[in-house]
């Protein structure tokens, strides 16, 4: 089932609400580790709900190089950068086996009908998804390799943390050092030097893909970037 924590963050639910978000999608489809959910120039007719598992979304640049942009989490949204546009602008990859539920457009325009508190809502967990993306890009090539991956460990721990997955300041961490690298501009000799810096410093311990944020308040100091905090129940939004 699709969850709707971040939903919860920005305003209270009513059950239909719950309802409404929770049977949005079709069928849940599964999927195996390393497979393509959406590619780069695809023909566009919806977007995706994630329900479980770890996604990545990415572009490849003209040189042949892969960018990754985001390492998706269940909760999120996948696809919505290709609204505006006939063909998919980023290709859609499993981590790990996932599970996702795909969301014709013609099923969000009735949303946007029906129930337009939720569908606002809605509007505002894309924009979320925006601030998330001009963070990250505020720091590429501008921040040490230390500071963007502390960036990245904390913003997964804040991400992990509602999904109930975060015991005692660890969790299961499944990205490759390659996929770091892609996602932070960082070599992947580098992100294992810098990985092994914070270890030493004693921030973080590793266990094969188990992670342990040792010193969060000095890993939150290291970040250059603050952590976002929705506004809750804005005044513009219509009442529930």
């Amino acid at each position: 089932m699709y969850p709707t924590f971040r939903y919860h963050a920005l305003a209270n639910l009513s059950a239909e609400d719950e309802t409404a978000l929770v049977t949005l999608g079709d069928r849940e489809v599964s999927w195996k580790a390393g497979e393509t959910i959406q590619r780069e120039g695809d023909a566009v007719r919806g977007f995706y709900l994630h329900v479980g598992g770890w996604i990545h979304s990415s572009i490849v640049m003209r040189s042949g190089a892969r960018l990754i942009q985001k390492v998706h989490l269940p909760g999120d949204m996948l696809g919505t950068p290709s609204m505006a546009l006939d063909q998919a602008a980023d290709t859609l990859t499993t981590i790990t086996s996932a599970v996702t539920s795909f969301v014709p457009f013609e099923r969000l325009r009735e949303l946007y009908y029906r129930r337009p508190r939720l569908a606002m809502l809605f509007t505002f967990a894309v924009q979320m998804e925006r601030l998330s993306l001009m963070d990250m890009l505020a720091v590429t090539g501008r921040a040490s390799a230390r500071e963007q991956l502390a960036r990245v460990l904390l913003d997964l721990y804040t991400r992990l943390t509602p999904l109930g997955v975060v015991s005692n300041n660890a969790f299961e961490l499944p990205l490759t050092q390659e996929v770091i690298g892609d996602l932070t501009g960082i070599t992947a000799v580098h992100v294992n030097r810098t990985l092994r810096v914070l270890r030493e410093e004693g921030l973080i311990e590793q266990k094969g893909h188990f992670l342990r944020i040792l010193d969060l308040p000095q890993l939150q100091a290291i970040a250059p970037i603050r952590p976002r905090t929705p506004r809750f129940e804005p005044d513009w939004l219509p009442s529930s």
